[in-house]
């Protein structure tokens, strides 16, 4: 919370006139604007361009960000107008699930309808009630029974009374609740499939787009809180955001409060397209355990109970949890909750092989992630401490899992997907890895923008990305190969400049490669990497 940061101070360009297109005359709605009309002047103010050519005009054929663009030459005309190429251009959007402002003004007012996820909560905390009632009577009467002996006053058996039928009450949803015909539950093919894991800050839609070129399966949004999105919240309604290449995607929410779960899942159904919802009940910063959320749910067992009935059956597609195996390191509970949540309607579960007290430190139990799948009979995915093809197949085959998800791995070296379809050790040259990051720097700038604001917010989270990339030792100059996660390999030299580059543990280093493809960072520019990892410890 004491990291730097660095402010962008820099006129605007109205938006009238900053995507103004050839032979048109811009007109400003509002008469006491305070940006930039005069694209003259602007221009005579901005920077030199970072490049010659812009990624987004070329592959899009269309650049929003006109003349404010760093890469703005090919496509402004002599009097700054944005052009368009219409050969390729389609005004097809790339990326769905941006929020609506008139959805915005009803969540920040108030007003939007919760009827149905109301009902449904209300619905579910009857149900527990009633089982916990029975549970409570069952002993009172099994108690009563002993005392007796079975016995009448004048020491003859007792006749035994008839059985009363009753419904049966726990786990398993009723069939009062608001729910689905199972035609209608949308299904999914988990089986084998290679899972990016939710990586919060660094998990944003450019790396995962990233992923998806080089092979992953499943994405996953980072996670979103669940009262900020109720809230109307911009910056957290931007984590749901999905490009057209992500074919198989989720987002991933948390929170502790049943009714608020129960109207983020209805918001979900509404209003985001998405292929499943994930709870976060694996979360081990001590701001969200501390509120009862991501690791600290787990040991919440009656909001687990109605918080999963609730909105696995608000919901037409499914409910998919990841935890740990839980808080203690010498306390494994996840093994009893994977067969009451899989009677609740959840369709997947993900189990991160170390508790919340080990965070990333010491070996992933695959032993107990095998334990966890023989529970269940709906899909299952480990995860933990998979950095080649050789980790992945040979903890797949020893637990018995469905599929894998992926999370530092992938950081370190993200072409690890490309790797296990194909079976073998990729020895990635210098060269070969910044292309890599060149593929980031441009999914970032049609992301973010490619004016100045852009431009740093993607140098921002490039950085951040970079800070676990350095981790990663060419296969060629291994000694024992492959390399494991958790091993600390001392400094060294690359085959090449590049390498060696791609090496440094130095954020001035990482900043210098940002550079090569974001341009120079403006006087007094610092930054200190977001995460901490202690996954050497």
């Amino acid at each position: 919370k004491n990291r730097p940061v660095f402010k962008m101070n820099q006129t605007k360009v109205c938006s009238a006139y900053l995507d103004a297109e050839p032979g048109t005359t811009p007109e400003c709605r509002f008469p006491n604007c305070k940006y930039e009309h005069d694209l003259a002047k602007y221009a005579e103010t901005k920077p030199p361009d970072i490049g010659s050519e812009c990624f987004i005009y070329t592959n899009l054929g269309h650049c929003p960000r006109g003349v404010t663009c760093r890469f703005s030459g090919p496509h402004t005309d002599q009097n700054f107008r944005n052009l368009k190429n219409k050969q390729i251009y389609t005004g097809e959007p790339q990326e769905v699930n941006h929020i609506s402002k008139d959805l915005t003004i009803k969540l920040r007012k108030k007003e939007y309808d919760f009827k149905l996820a109301d009902k449904a909560v209300d619905l579910s905390f009857d149900i527990l009630r009633a089982r916990e009632e029975k549970e409570k009577g069952v002993k009172t009467e099994t108690s009563s029974e002993e005392k007796e002996n079975e016995t009448n006053g004048s020491g003859e058996p007792q006749a035994k009374r008839p059985k009363r039928e009753e419904k049966p009450v726990g786990y398993a949803p009723e069939e009062d609740l608001i729910k689905l015909r199972p035609q209608e539950k949308k299904k999914l093919d988990f089986k084998d499939k290679l899972y990016l894991a939710p990586l919060t800050t660094v998990g944003n839609l450019p790396f995962r787009r990233l992923c998806k070129k080089l092979g992953v399966d499943i994405t996953c949004s980072e996670m979103a809180l669940g009262l900020p999105l109720l809230q109307g919240h911009g910056p957290e309604w931007a984590l749901m955001q999905r490009h057209k290449s992500e074919d198989f995607y989720g987002v991933q929410v948390c929170g502790c409060s049943p009714p608020q779960m129960a109207r983020v899942a209805q918001l979900m159904e509404e209003n985001v397209d998405c292929d499943f919802v994930d709870i976060n009940m694996g979360c081990p910063i001590d701001l969200i355990f501390k509120k009862g959320m991501g690791s600290g749910l787990m040991m919440r067992n009656r909001p687990i109970e109605v918080i999963a009935r609730t909105m696995s059956n608000i919901m037409s597609r499914p409910l998919t949890i990841k935890m740990r195996t839980g808080v203690y390191k010498d306390k494994n509970i996840a093994h009893n909750l994977f067969p009451k949540l899989e009677n609740l309607g959840v369709g997947a579960l993900t189990i991160h092989g170390r508790s919340r007290e080990q965070r990333y430190t010491r070996l992933a139990d695959w032993e107990y992630i095998r334990e966890c799948k023989q529970t269940v009979d709906i899909p299952v995915f480990g995860n933990g401490d998979v950095l080649n093809y050789e980790d992945y197949y040979a903890k797949k085959e020893s637990s018995g899992v469905d599929g894998i998800m992926i999370a530092r791995g992938a950081l370190i070296k993200p072409w690890i997907f490309t790797e296990i379809k194909e079976r073998r050790h990729w020895d990635i040259s210098g060269s070969e890895r910044l292309d890599i990051v060149k593929d980031f720097a441009n999914f970032g700038m049609e992301h973010w923008g490619s004016d100045d604001r852009g431009i740093e917010t993607t140098r921002k989270f490039l950085l951040e990305w970079l800070s676990f990339t350095y981790r990663y030792v060419p296969h060629g100059i291994l000694v024992h190969p492959p390399q494991r996660i958790n091993e600390r390999i001392p400094s060294f030299c690359g085959r090449d400049d590049k390498e060696t580059l791609l090496a440094s543990p130095n954020g001035q280093d990482w900043v210098k490669i940002t550079e090569m493809f974001l341009g120079k960072v403006k006087d007094g520019f610092e930054f200190v990497p977001k995460h901490k990892a202690n996954s050497y410890s």
